[in-house]
């Protein structure tokens, strides 16, 4: 029995609805994942609290809440030389809502330093963001009689191999810095390593003599004179340090050294995301507000630079960091001694 025209008719539309429901059930969820983020994003920070990347991350955060309508949540997970925390993003799911704040150490200097990696940071994390660059602090304990970069240099050649710098660890921007230091300048200190803030501690204790530190935590230490600044690691002074000359201001041009903080993801993380990433953390560290926040403690913004143009450029700075590390940590050494 052939379908009348008001069956068919009804039988069409019972298709079309069913059709559309499905397409409706087939097609939301695919629309819904294309929305980011929609739930909390975790950013890991392969530091201890309070270091220059942890406290970026504190800054960047809640700005990063009022962008994209989530909270994204600090989580700082120090240990083995930063490794620990870089191996958990990098085996964490490549869907956004797993984050690095890395730095120099992790991202570079560690390929040089370790004979092995559990990860490669130019396959398996994708930069999004330079946040900023940040200079050292070479300090001394207010005990040792110099007040210069020269006085020590000149204190240091007396007493080869006498005096010695502490460092938060082997291969550490400190320990390569200190050693830096030894090459361009002709004099011979003792390396002495510590455990997190141990070092600083112990300059402001009188136990070690100097060190090349942190900005982030060493700063308040100098505001109340528990240390005492002589330059900074950069060829040009710092806002929060206006009296505190550069390297280069203090008789040594060859030393012109600086660590630095950025946001990366898992390599496998879709395009898309990465783009929507790439773009919110630029608008929020190219306002006057951010850059007045980094600058305070002692880095310097980097959002507008040409590193930062694209994932591209932040994908060939990586490279190129790794290089220049990588003779540092030659020059001291300690190549593949992790």
């Amino acid at each position: 029995m052939s379908p009348t025209p008001e069956n068919r008719r009804t039988f069409l539309a019972s298709v079309t609805g069913a059709t559309a429901a499905v397409a409706l059930t087939v097609f939301r969820p695919l629309a819904y994942a294309a929305e980011y983020p929609t739930r909390p994003v975790k950013i890991i920070v392969p530091f201890p609290p309070a270091s220059s990347p942890d406290v970026v991350s504190r800054w960047l955060s809640p700005k990063l809440y009022e962008k994209l309508g989530q909270p994204f949540i600090i989580e700082d997970k120090p240990g083995a030389g930063s490794v620990i925390g870089v191996d958990a993003v990098v085996r964490s799911l490549p869907d956004g809502y797993t984050l690095l704040m890395g730095a120099a150490a992790p991202m570079a200097i560690n390929v040089t330093l370790h004979k092995s990696l559990p990860y490669d940071p130019t396959t398996d994390l994708i930069p999004l963001a330079f946040v900023a660059r940040g200079p050292f602090v070479l300090v001394v304990t207010p005990s040792l009689p110099v007040h210069s970069v020269s006085e020590l240099i000149s204190l240091a050649k007396a007493k080869p191999g006498q005096l010695s710098f502490g460092s938060t660890g082997p291969g550490t921007p400190g320990h390569l810095y200190g050693e830096l230091f030894d090459n361009v300048t002709g004099v011979q200190m003792t390396h002495v390593p510590y455990a997190g803030s141990g070092a600083l501690t112990d300059a402001v204790a009188g136990q070690i003599p100097l060190m090349f530190a942190d900005f982030a935590p060493a700063f308040a230490m100098i505001q109340a004179g528990k240390v005492r600044p002589l330059a900074v690691t950069s060829k040009s002074r710092l806002s929060a340090l206006p009296d505190v000359p550069s390297m280069a201001e203090a008789g040594v041009p060859e030393f012109d050294a600086a660590s630095w903080v950025m946001l990366a993801a898992p390599a496998k993380t879709s395009r898309s995301i990465v783009e929507t990433l790439h773009r919110e953390i630029k608008s929020i560290i190219t306002t006057p507000e951010f850059k007045e926040q980094i600058e305070a403690i002692g880095m310097v913004p980097m959002g507008d630079t040409a590193d930062n143009a694209s994932v591209e450029a932040l994908q060939a700075f990586v490279k190129s960091e790794i290089v220049d590390w990588g003779k540092l940590v030659r020059l001291a050494g300690i190549a593949g001694s992790q």
